[in-house]
């Protein structure tokens, strides 16, 4: 190389390396998200979030980093979490499974955006004041699980036709149960079901419901939507397996271990918004202005499988409504 083109090429590298290095030096965003549940109950929708990450340009590792904060089904844990992210200073924190996560990050902050997955209506809960204007620092996604009561009953009483009696197992200490129940109880009343209350929310008060349901010999189990039922799927498919229960579950994770059915909001889906709206807010958007989403996809899944186990002729119909038959 000539010594003209050497000088001219280290002056071009002079230039660049203070560029290069103010670009090091700018701190990439990190997200905070807190969750009531383990990261194995996570795990199969984090895919989904990432993506709509990914959608608004934003990719975790190179762009944009993410705080992880798990409860492990601790509820009383979720205070000093959201705290700690706060303390962190992230630029948003994403809230899922329910809305106790919600309720501590909106406790913990008052300049932090917070974007929220939950399946209760969060006018109702007092997180926003309406879903097209929801004001203040949050915005989200409504799964709308508790709203979809009354047809996944609907469904399981199509499966078992015969059936006159139905248990419905809720966690008393669960968001959603008021509504859960409220629902059921109105749609068994449309179908002349009879309905049984069943409460859990240990692990050994879900071994105690399933005893009962068998000593009572209802027709038909009914299991409400909540973050912790979620996070003791296998052990309640085993026991509705031990004590040959057809059981309605509102999620897919259920029939994927075993389950009969299940029937609700595609989470994947609603994930995938969340981080959406996650990236558009690390954009520069506000909360305030973003109207809460509701879910538009839901998923029928039958377990093929388990209904001949428990005997039971799964309609051709029903099988050709459903959104996946696991053989």
């Amino acid at each position: 190389m000539r010594r003209r083109e050497f000088l001219g090429a280290l002056g071009g590298a002079a230039v660049a390396w203070p560029l290069a290095a103010r670009a090091q030096q700018q701190p990439i965003p990190v997200i905070g998200l807190l969750d009531p549940r383990s990261p194995d109950d996570f795990s199969y929708v984090l895919r989904a979030f990432r993506q709509g990450l990914k959608d608004v340009g934003y990719v975790e590792g190179e762009n944009v980093a993410i705080e992880y904060r798990f409860a492990e089904n601790q509820l009383d844990r979720l205070p000093a979490m959201a705290t700690d992210l706060v303390r962190r200073r992230v630029a948003v924190i994403v809230t899922s499974g329910g809305a106790p996560s919600a309720f501590a990050a909106k406790a913990a902050t008052a300049t932090i955006p917070i974007v929220f997955g939950i399946a209760q209506d969060p006018v109702a809960a007092g997180l926003v004041a309406s879903l097209a204007r929801p004001g203040g620092l949050l915005t989200g996604v409504n799964f709308v699980s508790a709203e979809l009561a009354a047809k996944r009953l609907e469904l399981l009483r199509e499966l078992m036709p015969s059936a006159t009696r139905v248990a419905v197992l809720v966690n008393p200490a669960g968001p959603s149960t008021e509504v859960t129940l409220q629902d059921v109880e109105a749609a068994a009343r449309a179908m002349g079901l009879r309905i049984h209350v069943l409460n859990a929310s240990t692990s050994g008060e879900i071994d105690v419901a399933f005893a009962t349901f068998a000593r009572e010999r209802s027709d038909i189990l009914f299991v409400g939507t909540d973050p912790f039922f979620t996070s003791r799927r296998v052990q309640m498919v085993h026991m509705a397996t031990l004590h040959k229960v057809a059981a309605a579950y509102p999620g897919r994770q259920y029939p994927e271990v075993g389950g009969l059915m299940s029937y609700g909001a595609s989470l994947p889906d609603a994930l995938r918004q969340v981080g959406v709206y996650t990236g558009r807010i690390l954009k520069g958007a506000k909360p305030s202005d973003m109207p809460v989403l509701q879910s538009t996809k839901f998923d029928l899944v039958i377990n093929a499988q388990t209904a001949r186990m428990l005997g039971l002729n799964v309609s051709p119909s029903l099988l050709a409504r459903a959104d996946e038959v696991i053989e």
